[in-house]
């Protein structure tokens, strides 16, 4: 019996409620609609469909980017080498179709360079016991180093005009960044909720000793992690290329921040073993409605950081506060 029907059982409709508060995704959502509600009331072109459908498509790549770092911090480690992969993964589809390979072949190509960098993250973690912040430091130096080797530091343009699709098209009316970003949302969450890999990952972050000794292999759990955050990185380069109709060296820089930040706003314990994965996509929306409506009042870039950096204090500081209290 789940906590949530045996809360509705014991007290019903007070029980619903008391499990939704006590989801880590409840405030993150609290927050997000109080910020809506609040560039609503200072622009009155904010709560419109066009804005609110482009504040999506806006806040896919780091969506998708921040599912990975979801996995990552979920097994108490991190991955700051998503930005240079999603460039180097963008460059290398971008190059191949240059250079004539099919795109569908190109995509795999990049994507598979992706994984294969998240491998390597996961291996040099799980099996050298090596710190995921030194390990992902020094990887996201190499990718972003690769890209630009490879692309001699210029942009890569020349693609297939059918490669817009997955950046600008549209699926059954919704923008194709939007149906991407959802459609990885889903899968990760089957995988965190539905399956023994999910219940693993949340058990290595919650106690990685306790884990190994009860019989999982950890080290093979964690090089998979990385292995998906590295995925997720390549997915969110096919759909940066694909928008820009270049392959950009240069692109994805500091897009981990802004991963970290989605993760650690959606209510994932920054030490792991704690969090949801739909929190990850209500932090990064609530990050790019804060984005979106700063921009539209006239609100200066170095400003926005300033209250930027504010709101993930504050959701630490919330996010400890209610690990303390259980």
């Amino acid at each position: 019996m789940t906590a949530q029907s045996e809360l509705k059982k014991r007290y019903g409709f007070s029980g619903s409620i008391k499990w939704l508060t006590r989801s880590s995704a409840f405030y993150p959502f609290i927050g997000l609609i109080v910020v809506t509600v609040f560039m609503s009331f200072m622009n009155e072109h904010f709560f419109t469909e066009s804005n609110l459908i482009n504040i999506a498509r806006q806040v896919s790549i780091i969506s998708i980017i921040a599912v990975g770092m979801t996995f990552a911090i979920l097994t108490g480690g991190i991955d700051l080498s998503v930005g240079p992969v999603m460039a180097l993964s963008g460059t290398i589809m971008a190059g191949l179709m240059v250079l004539g390979l099919p795109m569908e072949l190109s995509i795999l190509a990049g994507i598979g360079v992706g994984i294969l960098f998240g491998f390597f993250n996961g291996f040099c973690i799980a099996v050298w016991a090596l710190p995921p912040i030194i390990v992902t430091l020094a990887t996201m130096g190499i990718a972003r180093g690769l890209a630009l080797i490879y692309t001699g530091g210029y942009p890569l343009s020349g693609l297939p005009e059918s490669f817009s699709f997955f950046g600008r098209g549209t699926l059954f009316g919704v923008q194709t960044p939007i149906v991407i970003m959802l459609l990885v949302y889903l899968v990760a969450w089957v995988v965190l909720h539905k399956t023994p890999v999910g219940r693993y990952i949340y058990a290595i972050g919650g106690n990685e000793e306790a884990t190994r000794l009860s019989g999982v292999r950890v080290n093979r759990y964690k090089v998979l992690v990385y292995s998906i955050s590295g995925c997720t990185a390549a997915i969110s380069g096919l759909v940066l290329t694909s928008r820009l109709m270049s392959g950009q060296p240069n692109a994805g820089v500091a897009f981990e921040l802004d991963a970290i930040a989605a993760v650690v706003i959606g209510g994932t314990a920054i030490a792991g073993g704690r969090g949801a994965i739909i929190g990850t996509l209500v932090g990064a929306m609530l990050l790019g409605v804060l984005n979106n409506g700063l921009n539209m009042i006239g609100m200066s870039p170095y400003a926005q950081t300033v209250i930027k950096g504010f709101i993930i204090l504050v959701a630490i500081y919330i996010g400890r506060d209610r690990n303390i209290k259980k």
